[in-house]
């Protein structure tokens, strides 16, 4: 009987074993498992993570886009999509797609610059003023450029998805120059904003963007910069007076593939969500222009006086802040001053 009780113990020990491996490397198995279909041709099946609310454009345009892919390619791509953080924060989705944990996912470009310093020129002022040198830089040299670099760190970047242009809104005056910014508290969502606002003569102060609202209420700044989308949803309207529309800075969100996952899909599957995803990039800046014409209506509506820079000026502006674009440079090297002279040929 000892020699029995030994064994079913030992045979319950090793079925222990292997369920906990099981459970341990489910997710590799499950990688192994599409890396199989993917191998040979199909179906394959790519998870993809996005962090914004499920009502935002982005989202929606998002959902279609996988709809597409799933419906064109008759069963033989599977994208599943999670979103609103359901399987991964702005903050952590970036690190998932490098390292294969997931294969596609949706965050700005502004939370990839920690890994990508080089994204960080899309904040620098004044070097893309309209929508159509934006459109021409992402689709030519810029667009390229900064596509190496994404790959350089195992992410195939899939859409360019636009976001928007960022502009100023305070409490205290009409910002028509330069120099009707000095003396200003504003609130910027990060370095290279901050260092914006600094250019211009004001100061710059670090919160949240929920502590925005009750801080210019309270007086405790004086405005911020975001985009009018952002400034309408959050009822800005209510404790800002002035919106100036500068056009400054240009916010980017990307689409991306973990390299590996890209590599892994047929010539003919790569080709069908490639071809989809141009379909759902150029969807993305039409509804964005209007987006973003539509809010600052309707944030004039609710009582803001708005002031439009004129084009002749830009120049003014660009004069002003330049030192932000010198420290980009510096920052960045060759790859920084490559990046800032595709922008301004993008203007031509």
């Amino acid at each position: 009987m000892g020699i029995i009780a030994r064994s079913r113990r030992f045979i319950a020990v090793g079925l222990l074993m292997a369920s906990l491996m099981l459970l341990a490397s489910g997710c590799g198995l499950g990688k192994i498992a599409r890396e199989r279909q993917a191998a040979q041709g199909g179906p394959v099946e790519l998870k993809l993570a996005y962090h914004l609310p499920v009502d935002h454009h982005l989202s929606k345009s998002i959902e279609r886009f996988a709809a597409e892919v799933n419906e064109r390619s008759g069963g033989n791509i599977v994208i599943k999509t999670y979103p609103a953080g359901q399987l991964y924060t702005d903050k952590s989705i970036n690190d998932a797609i490098m390292s294969g944990g997931l294969d596609m996912g949706l965050n700005s470009t502004a939370m990839w610059t920690t890994v990508i310093p080089a994204l960080n020129v899309l904040d620098v002022p004044f070097l893309l003023p309209t929508y159509d040198s934006v459109d021409r830089a992402m689709d030519g040299s810029l667009g390229r450029t900064l596509t190496t670099e994404m790959e350089r760190k195992g992410v195939h970047p899939l859409i360019w998805a636009d976001y928007g242009f960022v502009q100023f809104a305070n409490n205290k005056r009409p910002l028509q120059k330069p120099e009707d910014f000095q003396g200003l508290q504003l609130r910027g969502y990060g370095q290279i904003p901050a260092e914006t606002i600094k250019a211009l003569g004001a100061s710059p102060v670090t919160m949240g963007s929920g502590e925005v609202y009750m801080a210019m209420q309270r007086g405790t700044i004086d405005g911020q910069t975001s985009g009018t989308t952002a400034m309408y949803d959050r009822k800005m309207y209510e404790v800002s007076k002035y919106l100036t529309m500068t056009n400054h800075a240009f916010c980017e969100f990307v689409l991306a593939v973990n390299s590996s996952a890209w590599d892994r899909l047929t010539e003919d599957q790569r080709q069908l969500i490639e071809s989809v995803a141009r379909e759902t990039r150029d969807e993305i800046r039409q509804e964005t222009k209007a987006e973003d014409l539509k809010t600052m209506q309707e944030l004039q509506q609710a009582g803001m006086e708005i002031y439009e820079i004129p084009p002749k000026e830009i120049p003014l502006w660009q004069a002003a802040t330049k030192p932000v674009r010198d420290g980009f440079v510096r920052s960045t090297g060759d790859i920084g001053k490559q990046l800032v002279q595709q922008c301004l040929a993008a203007n031509q």
